[in-house]
């Protein structure tokens, strides 16, 4: 499977978004460490983290020990460094289905995927397979609805993975396609990787998109990111409503 997936009119983010990717991501990080405060919301509940392209697990590490001190199961994809599927799409797919499955048998709970960049390309189509096991799925910077000359990503796809023989127009349609269990996608106006058009998903009773100020590398480290995740992970299973921000006190 390739990175790239629907054609459309949007472009990538201009190059001066994506030079300062690193610095930001280093700014969003520090403010994660002064301004992120754990409370103790979760109900246990098991949260597994997909990480974006190029991603070992050590880059969703700060993200998932917040969620656990906020009291969710958080756990890694296991899978190592994400360089894209290997081999044929489905059947890959379906390894890590098997490992929601084995999640969802132990606990007697549905489990919520949270999936960074091309991490969430695979949280979306694993809630399509299992929706039974998934109790919602929240994605960062994923560009489900545009790829195709939309991402600055398609380069490095290549020189981890080097097959893009798989996408096709039925693909490409299928990941367009909003799962069928609560759905939130997290985008930014300035993200240097991914154009923030793509991440749009469809407003419906269980679906919405939610915009922040991160940049595309902090997305997993960026306090208002922080704020949203665990706001959406902390519903009651089956209660699910959009997100509202807080307002400021006057």
């Amino acid at each position: 499977m390739r990175t790239a997936s629907f054609a459309g009119p949007y472009k990538a983010p201009p190059m001066s978004l994506l030079a300062m990717e690193p610095l930001r991501a280093v700014f969003d990080f520090a403010a994660a460490k002064l301004g992120s405060r754990a409370e103790p919301v979760g109900d246990g509940h098991a949260v597994i983290v997909f990480p974006g392209l190029g991603g070992a697990p050590f880059t969703t590490s700060h993200l998932r020990g917040f969620l656990k001190d906020c009291g969710f199961d958080a756990h890694c994809w296991g899978r190592g460094i994400n360089t894209g599927p290997d081999g044929d799409f489905d059947a890959w797919l379906a390894g890590l289905e098997a490992d929601v499955r084995a999640h969802h048998e132990r606990s007697g709970r549905k489990v919520s995927l949270l999936g960074w960049s091309l991490g969430g390309i695979y949280a979306r189509e694993l809630a399509k397979r299992c929706p039974g096991c998934v109790r919602q799925v929240i994605t960062l910077g994923t560009p489900f609805a545009s790829m195709r000359g939309a991402t600055h990503a398609e380069t490095v796809y290549r020189l981890l993975n080097g097959d893009t023989s798989q996408l096709t127009p039925a693909l490409e349609a299928r990941l367009r396609e909003c799962p069928p269990v609560p759905t939130t996608s997290v985008y930014s106006r300035t993200d240097g990787v991914v154009c923030w058009r793509g991440c749009l998903e469809k407003r419906s009773a269980t679906s919405e998109s939610v915009e922040v100020a991160a940049s595309h590398l902090g997305m997993v480290t960026h306090p208002e990111v922080m704020r949203v995740i665990v706001n959406r992970l902390a519903q009651p299973e089956g209660t699910w409503k959009r997100y509202r921000r807080r307002r400021l006190p006057h």
